[in-house]
């Protein structure tokens, strides 16, 4: 028989647990952000690197090799992931590749997080930072102008090797397809290159590698270089700048650019678009008309310089006109990709 005693002191160790554990829930409620780590998070101090290095991925199943790449250029140490949505899924999947000291994801769902001094402390110290899929309007409304930003672009500044797939890329750019509203289909912007679901922000960073362009991913699977035609339209029309750039990304794929000289890795293809003059037609619920936009595509084993917007190697040159919402290609065939 247990004695009133024993019993008593049972009960109060069980009540002390249940409150430990209750305050250790409230304390992680009260922050404003989730945090998941894997390895020694103590910070280290490493050299400088000498170059930038970006990795822009296409969406869709990630690739190691950029993944490995980043590693290699941040020169290991602390791997930080941030998203607004989502889980630690990459903790083990990156840590796994080796070379990193730990690998920690923020999930950061508000502009809170994005000014919390611990979130801030971990992304100024990382050696190297990438951005997740998910909604850059997410990243937009929560990110954008606040102390994160300012974080981010910090570490640009010191060369810490950045990189984003899918909405993660999205936001790299200088001009960002925000997606505020529905997602937009190529036929639906072609077809209205001001309608509804055409929104476009700018300036979340500046890196010097991606003045004047807009990225987009899923390019193939998707089928989403007529909207990316629209997107450049749109931008020059709209006087952000007199000639703009597109880099659109295909899914599983990713461009790997250190100093502004860019390898692609991955399944798919990369597409270069640079724009010519303003476009000939571009105005609400009116079908776009913009012509000779000039694409090149890298795949295989070529090569891409952002400092100049020239391919080589296996890079394919061809010309892309909207006319009339239709695009039409000027290469053999008029493959539009």
């Amino acid at each position: 028989m247990t004695s009133p005693t024993r019993l008593f002191s049972s009960t109060c160790r069980i009540i002390a647990l249940a409150l430990a554990l209750f305050a250790t829930q409230a304390a992680q409620a009260e922050k404003p952000y989730k945090y998941y780590a894997v390895g020694d998070t103590a910070d280290v101090v490493l050299p400088r690197p000498a170059h930038s290095s970006l990795v822009l991925m296409g969406g869709g199943p990630d690739v190691d090799d950029a993944f490995k790449w980043m590693i290699r250029k941040g020169g290991g140490g602390n791997f930080v992931v941030i998203r607004a949505t989502g889980t630690e899924a990459y903790n083990p999947y990156i840590f796994a590749m080796g070379g990193v000291r730990s690998v920690e994801t923020f999930v950061l769902p508000s502009r809170a997080a994005a000014s919390d001094p611990f979130v801030l402390q971990r992304i100024r110290g990382a050696e190297a930072v990438f951005i997740a899929g998910g909604d850059q309007s997410d990243y937009l409304r929560y990110w954008k102008d606040t102390p994160l930003a300012a974080a981010l672009q910090e570490l640009a500044n010191r060369n810490v090797p950045l990189g984003g797939t899918s909405a993660g890329l999205a936001v790299l750019g200088q001009f960002i397809y925000s997606g505020m509203n529905q997602s937009v289909t190529s036929p639906e912007a072609l077809a209205d290159p001001y309608g509804k679901n055409v929104t476009l922000d700018r300036d979340f960073l500046a890196l010097p590698l991606l003045s004047r362009a807009i990225t987009d991913s899923h390019l193939d699977a998707r089928d989403r270089i007529g909207r990316l035609v629209t997107f450049l339209g749109r931008i020059v029309n709209d006087g952000w700048t007199s000639s703009a750039r597109g880099i659109g990304v295909d899914v599983e794929t990713a461009l790997l650019v250190e100093n502004g000289q860019a390898q692609r890795v991955g399944l798919g293809a990369v597409y270069f678009l640079q724009t010519v003059g303003l476009p000939q037609v571009c105005k609400p619920k009116t079908p776009l008309t913009y012509e000779n936009i000039g694409v090149q595509r890298l795949s295989g084993t070529g090569s891409f310089d952002l400092n100049n917007w020239a391919g080589y190697g296996s890079t394919v040159n061809y010309t892309l006109s909207a006319v009339k919402g239709a695009l039409v290609s000027k290469q053999p065939g008029g493959a539009v990709y």
